[in-house]
C-alpha cells in the first residue's frame, strides 16, 4: 500500500508551517514542501520545491510535474499567498479542491464584496476607486465613518478608517504607498472603500465538506475594533454571545462560503454582530493565522492542522468537538516603530494563573513595523480557564507583566563626497 503523501504549500515566513509539518509526522504522512520563493532566488537555488507563487499557471505546470514520480493524496495551501495555486493544482491532479475562481474571489477583497452582495449576504456598502485617483476629487462623495483598503492585502495590513473628508484622503494616500511598497502597479491596482459597521466582532473557524460548513470554534475579540487601525489582540472561546447569536454567525459564515463557491477544507471568517445581526467582513479559504491555533484540540486530542490534514486526506474524523476549557491567545500589538532591543517581564508574565505559554516572535535588534503598514506581531500569549471572562483577564494581566524595549531606527543618509 502506498504511503499517504501531500503537497504542503507555503510562504517561507510563514508562522503556521512548523505546526503543519509537525501534524503531518503525526500521522504518518509524507511531505513535499514548496515554498514560495521568488523567481530570481529560485533559479539561483535550483531546488525543485522552490517556486515563485506569484505566477500561478507557470506554478502550477511546476507543482504538476514536479509530483508526477510522487504522487500526492492532497494539496493543502497554509497561507493566503498559496489557497489560489494549491486550488489549480489540485484541479488538475483530480484532487478534492476548491475551484480556482472561488480561491481567488476569497483572496480578493472587491471580488469578494460583489459576490457576497450578489448572493445577499450581509456586507457593508463599498465601492472601488483605481489607486491612481486623486482622494481629493471623491471625498466629498464617500459616506462617513468608512473603511478605505487595499483589495490584495491580509491581516488588516493597509485597513484605515476616516471619518470625515481629510481623514480619507490622507488614508487613500497611504493606503496607495503600503500598495507601492508591496510591489503592486498603482495603475492596476484598486482601492475599496467602504461603510464603516459598528458592532462586537468575531472569528469563525470551520471545515467545508462539500458545501456543509461545520463550526470549529467561534472566537470571541473583547477588544473593540474601531480604528483607525484595525490591529487584533485577544482571541477567546467558546464565545460569551447568545446562542440564537452564534447560530446565526454561523448561518452567515455558512452562507458566505457558498455565494463565493467554496467548498471543501478550511475556513476563516471575520464577522461583526450587532443590533442588524451579523454582517460578514472577510471569509478565507483557509485556517486561522498566526500561532493562534495553538489553544486548539479537537475529539481525542488532534490539533486543529491534524484535523485538516486529516480531512483533506479523506480519512474519517470521529469528532469535531473542541475539548477542554476556555481557552485564548492574544496576539501582541506592536505599540510603535523602531528597534527591538529586549524584552522583559517573561518569566513573571508565565507565573500569571491559567498562562500556557509565550512565544516571542519578534526578532532582536531587527525593526518593527506596527500596522497599517507592518503584518506580524511581537509575539502570542496563550491561556487556558474556566471561563471566558478568566482567561481574558490572564491574558491582559500576562501582557501588563510584559516591558517592550524599543528604540528609534537610525536611518543612514549616504554622504556626498564634496569637489575640491
Amino acid at each position: 500500500m502506498r504511503h499517504r503523501r501531500i503537497a504542503l504549500l507555503s510562504s517561507p515566513t510563514s508562522y503556521r508551517t512548523p505546526a503543519f509539518l509537525a501534524a503531518a509526522e503525526r500521522l504518518k504522512l509524507e511531505v513535499i514542501h514548496i515554498v514560495d520563493t521568488p523567481e530570481a532566488l529560485a533559479r539561483e537555488w535550483r531546488r525543485p520545491e522552490a517556486i515563485d507563487f506569484s505566477q500561478s499557471e507557470a506554478a502550477a505546470a511546476r507543482i504538476v510535474e514536479l509530483v508526477r514520480e510522487r504522487p500526492v493524496d492532497a494539496v493543502v495551501p497554509v497561507d493566503d499567498s498559496a489557497t489560489l495555486l494549491a486550488a489549480l493544482v489540485a484541479s488538475r491532479l483530480g484532487l478534492p479542491h476548491n475551484d480556482p475562481d472561488a480561491a481567488l474571489a476569497a483572496r480578493d477583497k472587491l471580488r469578494m464584496r460583489e459576490r457576497l452582495h450578489a448572493h445577499g449576504v450581509p456586507v457593508p456598502r463599498f465601492r472601488p476607486y483605481p489607486a491612481a485617483i486623486d482622494p481629493r476629487s471623491i471625498a466629498q462623495e464617500i459616506e462617513y465613518p468608512c473603511v478605505v483598503k487595499p483589495t490584495l492585502l491580509s491581516g488588516s495590513r493597509g485597513v484605515i478608517r476616516a471619518d470625515h473628508p481629510s481623514e480619507f484622503v490622507a488614508a487613500f494616500e497611504r493606503v496607495r504607498r503600503i500598495i507601492a511598497s508591496d510591489g503592486g502597479d498603482l495603475e492596476r491596482a484598486v482601492i475599496l472603500v467602504e461603510r464603516f459597521v459598528p458592532g462586537f466582532e468575531v472569528a469563525l473557524e470551520g471545515l467545508l465538506t462539500e458545501g456543509q460548513l461545520q463550526v470549529l470554534a467561534l472566537f470571541d475579540k473583547p477588544d473593540p475594533l474601531d480604528g483607525p487601525f484595525f490591529e487584533e489582540t485577544i482571541y477567546v472561546t467558546p464565545s460569551r454571545l447568545t446562542e440564537t447569536t452564534q447560530k446565526a454567525v454561523a448561518e452567515c459564515a455558512g452562507r458566505a462560503a457558498a455565494a463565493l463557491g467554496l467548498r471543501t477544507g478550511p475556513i476563516h471568517a471575520e464577522l461583526r454582530v450587532n443590533d442588524q445581526g451579523p454582517w460578514l467582513i472577510e471569509v478565507a479559504g483557509r485556517s486561522i493565522g498566526g500561532l493562534c491555533s495553538t489553544i486548539l484540540e479537537f475529539g481525542t486530542g488532534m490539533t486543529l492542522e491534524e484535523l485538516i490534514l486529516t480531512h483533506a486526506i479523506g480519512e474519517p474524523i470521529t469528532s469535531f468537538e473542541r475539548r477542554g476549557e476556555a481557552v485564548g491567545v492574544m496576539m501582541i500589538p506592536i505599540p510603535r516603530s523602531g528597534i527591538l532591543r529586549r524584552v522583559e517581564g517573561i518569566e513573571e508574565a508565565r507565573t500569571v494563573p491559567g498562562i500556557l505559554g509565550i512565544e516571542i516572535t519578534a526578532k532582536l535588534n531587527h525593526p518593527l513595523v506596527p500596522l497599517p503598514e507592518g503584518a506580524s506581531y511581537l509575539g502570542f500569549i496563550f491561556a487556558r480557564a474556566r471561563t471566558p471572562a478568566e482567561v481574558e483577564e490572564a491574558l491582559r494581566a500576562a501582557h501588563r507583566q510584559l516591558v517592550f524595549r524599543i528604540t528609534p531606527e537610525i536611518r543612514l543618509q549616504p554622504v556626498t563626497a564634496m569637489r575640491p
